[in-house]
């Protein structure tokens, strides 16, 4: 089937001509700073970087949901055929056919998966992309996206929509039109009317947005009070969502977290196109080999330096809304440190086992209590051993405020951020991470943690 599909690429290729593609990503407005980017340089045919981009392989995270929660049907492949650079400076994601009338596609996410505002600054997640060049009957079920999703979502994929996704691009069956939108709270309903989410669109200026390239920006400002959520396609604000319009405990779960992670990736049917089209896609006319193509991708800061309002004023400590990592404490019983190749790099805190402990002082709440307690770690326990994370106050023998079980994870180097609830906590407290098993073997690593409202 692969073979197949990638012939078909080749002479889709041939019949169609390249668009052009920028030299470089531009560079940063007057103020702003580049944090990150990517413009897809490279030999035609290779793979996107793999030190920037994981491959999102199959119908669905592994233990997520089916057909990554959206019912769309193409299987996401790493294969060239579906996605590659191609030489003059674009990636290339294509879906493809073969003759049983099975789709692939492709879906790529950044690494990195911390992109939030500077505290009191802005952050601006940029794409110069040309949607798929197809439309009407042909393009049903054809459904581009450029959009970020929380990172606690890693490892857990059922706390969708609480941990927050931004569409900075979304289009569906070659309509002429781009949509912005927010997913947050609860679904179905709450805050954000889900599973709609709070959006908007418009056609692109100028060209359709399937026939030429043009730029969609996402801003994430917290330099204003009430914070602002804004969307624009080549520097035309279309959509924004000010702080004022959700619940706090809302605002405060999606922006509170360690950050962001960035997709780019082109479905085939599913939940949007469907109610797009009133009916269900792809359809018999829909034609494969149309690219999504992606000029560059880029994340900018600026400001900054300031309080986060969303974040008490640190104690001695720090507060317990950055990244705590774990091997900075300042009392342990048990444990190890050691190298991770985990994004971000730095140490970690592992082999712990059935009474291991760890402290860290001083640790600020603030005032508003945080609910939320989250944990990157990774396991490569034995068949059935497992074993609990548990959050502690101020003694490691104090009933516990919240707590996780973890197992196997796929490796001592295979991480996963995990959530977990805890009891209302205000104030600055020296925090104990204590590990409870019903075995004497070690059960998992830790890297950082970190608490949210």
């Amino acid at each position: 089937m692969l073979a197949a599909g990638a012939a078909a690429a080749a002479v889709l290729a041939l019949a169609q001509p390249i668009a052009p593609a920028v030299a470089s990503v531009p560079p940063p407005d007057s103020g702003w700073t580049q944090v990150w980017a990517d413009d897809f340089t490279g030999s035609a045919g290779s793979l996107p970087s793999s030190s920037n981009w994981i491959f999102d392989i199959g119908h669905g995270y592994p233990g997520g949901p089916a057909n990554w929660g959206t019912g769309e049907i193409a299987y996401h492949t790493d294969n060239p055929a579906n996605v590659s650079v191609d030489g003059s400076g674009n990636l290339r994601i294509t879906p493809l056919r073969d003759g049983n009338g099975n789709w692939t596609s492709a879906r790529i996410e950044t690494r990195r998966g911390d992109f939030r505002p500077p505290a009191g600054g802005v952050l601006r997640i940029e794409g110069r992309v040309q949607m798929p060049n197809v439309t009407g009957n042909s393009a049903l079920g054809y459904w581009p996206a450029f959009w970020a999703l929380g990172s606690p979502y890693r490892g857990n994929y059922w706390n969708w929509p609480g941990i927050g996704e931004f569409d900075i691009m979304e289009n569906v069956n070659g309509i002429n039109s781009v949509w912005a939108v927010l997913h947050c709270g609860v679904a179905p309903g709450g805050p954000c009317n889900e599973n709609n989410g709070l959006g908007a669109s418009r056609a692109c200026p100028g060209s359709s947005c399937q026939s030429a390239f043009h730029t969609y920006r996402f801003e994430w400002d917290q330099s204003v009070s009430p914070n602002q959520l804004r969307w624009y396609v080549d520097g035309q604000q279309f959509h924004s969502i000010s702080q004022s319009q959700l619940p706090a405990d809302t605002w405060n779960q999606m922006t509170t977290h360690a950050g962001y992670f960035i997709l780019l990736n082109l479905a085939i049917g599913g939940a949007f196109p469907d109610g797009v089209a009133g009916r269900a896609t792809p359809v018999a006319e829909t034609v494969p080999g149309r690219p999504m193509l992606v000029d560059y991708v880029a994340v900018w800061s600026r400001g900054g330096g300031g309080t986060d309002p969303e974040e008490p004023p640190p104690g001695d400590g720090g507060s317990a809304y950055d990244r705590l990592q774990a091997e900075n404490f300042q009392q342990q019983s048990g444990l190890q440190t050691g190298g991770t190749t985990d994004a971000g790099g730095g140490s970690y805190v592992g082999w712990a086992a059935n009474g291991d402990w760890a402290r860290y002082d001083d640790i600020d709440f603030g005032s508003t209590p945080a609910r939320q307690f989250q944990a990157r770690v990774a396991s490569g326990a034995g068949g059935g051993v497992s074993g609990l994370v548990e959050v502690r106050l101020d003694s490691r023998t104090a009933a516990p405020i919240g707590s996780f079980a973890v197992g196997n994870t796929g490796g001592w180097e295979s991480w996963r951020t995990v959530p977990a609830n805890i009891a209302a906590t205000t104030g600055v407290h020296d925090v104990y991470l204590t590990f409870t098993s019903g075995q004497p073997a070690d059960f998992v690593n830790v890297n950082w943690f970190t608490f949210a409202r």
